[in-house]
């Protein structure tokens, strides 16, 4: 691939947040609309997008994703096959990009009849721009056409590779579905500030401070959480108080085993969705 950014065109197939995000992301970057497509069957959708982006939004697969030099997959597991069946005559030019949960390289190659794809797992912070994004290529894909990607995707915040696909399972249990589980203690943690005395606005005002200053002290530290957590760990303290009580509600242990059951489902998913 040696198309030049500026030249480039995109077809998004599935015109969801994920797919709102990387769009938001390329035009802020330069991309021009006319250079992105998307294929959106929903109208409320799609409308959303042409009002957003003023970008063409189709209903559905025809001869104009043939000009694409990447399709990026933003489609639910459930509907990839299917999706897939309808673009795949216009598909033969482009490299793909996959960000749906669970479904497999050798799925979509099969249905899409391309070596030349792409895999990862994104998260909804990439909404803000503080996405972290893990990704696998098939041994098809050139170097030049992973560093188009890293460009696509880095417009949506960090990214790593790894190595296996099977990694990807644990990367969608801890970071693609970690937003919920930082949401999850927020809400608790309200729920506490309230139970305390403190308004529900104060309380999660808050726990969301606290949550970001800490990820920032972390991003900003060479020591180990562990480490970091005992240095706010005074022993007969306040917070050794509520790491007790933790340690002793067996909170850590339930906490891992919950990401270990997202990996097995991202690993059913596959299975599920991603029968050729």
């Amino acid at each position: 691939m040696t198309t030049a950014i500026d030249s480039l065109h995109i077809a998004f197939i599935g015109g969801g947040n994920m797919a709102s995000a990387i769009i938001g992301g390329l035009l802020k970057q330069g991309l021009q609309p006319h250079q992105i497509q998307v294929v959106e069957p929903f109208a409320d959708t799609a409308q959303k997008l042409k009002d957003q982006f003023a970008i063409t939004v189709l209903p559905a697969a025809t001869q104009a994703l043939t000009q694409a030099d990447l399709m990026v997959w933003a489609v639910k597991p459930q509907v990839f096959k299917e999706a897939a069946e309808a673009v795949q005559p216009f598909a033969s030019k482009a490299l793909h990009l996959s960000v749906a949960a669970g479904i497999r390289t050798d799925s979509i190659a099969a249905w899409l009849k391309s070596t030349r794809v792409v895999r990862c797992m994104p998260n909804t912070p990439a909404l803000v721009g503080k996405g972290m994004t893990a990704l696998f290529a098939l041994a098809q894909v050139s170097e030049q056409e992973k560093s188009l990607v890293q460009h696509i995707i880095g417009t949506t915040g960090e990214f790593m590779w790894v190595n296996a696909e099977k990694q990807l399972d644990a990367v969608t249990a801890l970071s693609g579905s970690g937003p919920a589980y930082v949401f999850y203690f927020l809400e608790a943690m309200t729920q506490a500030g309230v139970g305390m005395g403190l308004s529900a606005e104060q309380a999660y005002r808050l726990a969301v401070a606290t949550f970001a200053g800490a990820s920032e002290l972390a991003r900003a530290s060479d020591e180990s959480a562990e480490v970091l957590r005992q240095r706010v760990t005074s022993k007969g303290g306040t917070t050794y108080a509520a790491i007790t009580s933790m340690e002793n509600s067996g909170i850590k242990t339930a906490f891992i085993a919950a990401m270990q059951a997202a990996e097995q489902r991202a690993g059913e998913l596959g299975d599920e969705y991603g029968k050729t």
